[in-house]
C-alpha cells in the first residue's frame, strides 16, 4: 500500500503546483484552494507511504517525478521549454529513481 499512498502523494502535488501559477499568488480563489487542498491531499497520503517506504527513498521518488510530470505540464499548458542541460539533468534524476525502485534495497524496507 506504501507504493500506492506515494503515487497518490505525488498526483495531489503535481496538481497543487501546477495551479501554483494560476494562483497568481493566492489572489485568485479556484486556484488557490486548488493548491490548499492538493497539498492538504498530498501530505496526508505521503504521511501514509512513510508508514512502510523509508522517508529518503519516498521523498527521492517523490520529488524526483514531481520534477518530471511538473516540467512537462510546464511544456504543455505555460509552453514552457527547456534547454539540453536541463533535460539531461532531468534524465539523470529519473534514473536516479530507477536505480533506487530498481536495485535498492533500502526502497524495501
Amino acid at each position: 500500500m506504501g507504493v500506492a499512498f506515494l503515487v497518490m502523494a505525488i498526483i495531489g502535488e503535481v496538481i497543487a503546483t501546477s495551479f501554483l501559477r494560476a494562483s497568481q499568488g493566492f489572489t485568485q480563489l479556484i486556484p488557490t484552494l486548488v493548491v490548499v487542498v492538493g497539498y492538504g491531499f498530498t501530505f496526508y497520503f505521503f504521511s501514509l507511504a512513510l508508514q512502510t517506504i523509508p522517508v529518503g527513498i519516498a521523498y527521492a521518488i517523490w520529488s524526483g517525478v514531481g520534477i518530471v510530470l511538473i516540467s512537462i505540464i510546464a511544456f504543455i499548458v505555460y509552453k514552457q521549454t527547456l534547454d539540453a542541460p536541463a533535460l539531461i539533468g532531468m534524465g539523470l534524476i529519473l534514473a536516479g529513481v530507477l536505480v533506487i525502485n530498481l536495485f535498492s534495497n533500502s526502497a524495501m524496507h
